[in-house]
């Protein structure tokens, strides 16, 4: 199957798998989904589920996060891994929304990605998943996928999203990132596919013998 029929395909059955699929991670705005995304680095969304709670019991907004302190914030997101730097940041980010962005998360990029703890990635979920921005947050599952679906080199985690964004329309790039972190969750994890077993790699490459060791993000 050559590359124009593979993401045809993949484009197709990941629609119809997953027509509607939601955003994993629970909130109800777009700051509480800024702190859930920052957390979620380097941890799963179901447990970052199981600890939003009672960050957001303990505050919802800027004004009242930036008045608790670190060690409150720490304490209860230390499940989460990587727990002082995240309170830190979850601190410090809530004061300058405050200083800064009239306690309103800004809707740029760029002013995103200024902000303590906030990478390209997490920018990318927030612009996409709060604001509707076409973007194309790439996370360890899309970058495995990808590779195994041979829409990127794997070269690097940039890489793949440049790539993915020029065979995809612009129009599908915030539906389609949820889709395919389902897809791999489901069908083709690390652990199991190895780019063999799953429908869409049996389906895309069906002469396919040996397992594909993908670079890691």
């Amino acid at each position: 199957m050559k590359l124009k029929e593979r993401v045809t395909f993949i484009d197709q059955k990941l629609s119809d798998l997953y027509p509607a699929p939601p955003i994993p991670l629970n909130h109800s705005d777009p700051y509480t989904l800024l702190l859930a995304v920052l957390l979620s680095a380097q941890c799963t969304d179901a447990r970052v589920n199981l600890v939003t709670p009672a960050l957001f019991d303990l505050a919802n907004n800027p004004q009242d996060m930036a008045q608790k302190s670190i060690e409150q914030i720490n304490s209860i997101v230390r499940p989460c891994g990587l727990a002082p730097r995240k309170a830190k940041a979850i601190f410090e980010l809530s004061r300058i929304l405050l200083q800064k962005h009239q306690g309103l998360v800004p809707e740029s990029f760029e002013e995103l990605e200024e902000l303590p703890g906030v990478g390209h990635k997490t920018a990318s979920v927030v612009m996409a998943q709060a604001f509707g921005y076409p973007s194309f947050p790439v996370d360890t599952h899309i970058h495995r996928l990808a590779q195994r679906w041979k829409l990127t080199n794997g070269k690097s985690v940039n890489q793949t999203e440049k790539d993915l964004k020029r065979h995809f329309p612009k129009d599908r790039w915030n539906q389609l990132h949820l889709q395919i972190i389902y897809y791999a969750r489901e069908h083709c994890q690390a652990h199991a596919c190895h780019g063999l077993h799953c429908e869409i790699c049996k389906t895309c490459f069906p002469s396919r013998k040996k397992k594909i060791l993908t670079q890691r993000a």
